[in-house]
């Protein structure tokens, strides 16, 4: 599981990635594909809903029964992770206006992505760094099994219907050159 959960970060740096390129274009003055940007942050609020909340949400209440030390760790990660949330519906607010030719300033939008990449980024390196220890040190196997199971049922099939679902974003996660992490 907590490979998985690597591979999962692995994954995210990739589609973060992909987001920064489209924002240093934007910065540079040019249009991104901003059809691709939708695609991006769509996927990412499909993923947050579908995966990370129901991992995290077993997670934290089993370090808060092994661990109770770890309740600042995981009370932090949380009220970071809304935040992250936040910043990504405003964002998807954003793209939905420009998608619909609506006036918004280029500068702001190209800022407020790059805020929401750096956080993203710091948010999975908290998690390597803080969480992950937690787990590894705390987790009996069963307790990975209960955290795998945690998945929403048919968590593999949701998956490769996003990976249909974002065809754009999975050609431009192909492409792009893999991320220094």
């Amino acid at each position: 599981m907590l490979n998985q959960l690597r591979q999962d970060h692995a994954n995210m740096a990739r589609i973060l990635h992909v987001l920064q390129l489209k924002q240093k274009t934007l910065a540079a003055g040019e249009r991104p594909n901003f059809q691709l940007v939708r695609e991006v942050v769509d996927y990412i609020l499909d993923y947050q809903e579908g995966f990370t909340q129901p991992l995290e949400k077993v997670c934290t209440e089993r370090l808060k029964q092994v661990a109770p030390e770890s309740e600042e760790v995981t009370r932090r990660l949380a009220k970071d992770y809304r935040s992250l949330k936040a910043q990504l519906k405003r964002l998807s607010d954003d793209l939905d206006m420009i998608l619909m030719d609506a006036v918004i300033p280029m500068d702001r939008f190209a800022d407020d992505l790059r805020a929401y990449v750096e956080a993203h980024r710091a948010y999975l390196r908290d998690e390597r760094e803080l969480l992950f220890p937690l787990i590894r040190e705390h987790f009996k196997d069963g307790d990975l099994e209960t955290l795998a199971e945690s998945l929403p049922e048919g968590a593999a099939a949701k998956l490769e219907r996003l990976q249909e679902a974002y065809p754009e974003l999975y050609a431009e996660l192909r492409d792009a050159p893999e991320p220094a992490t």
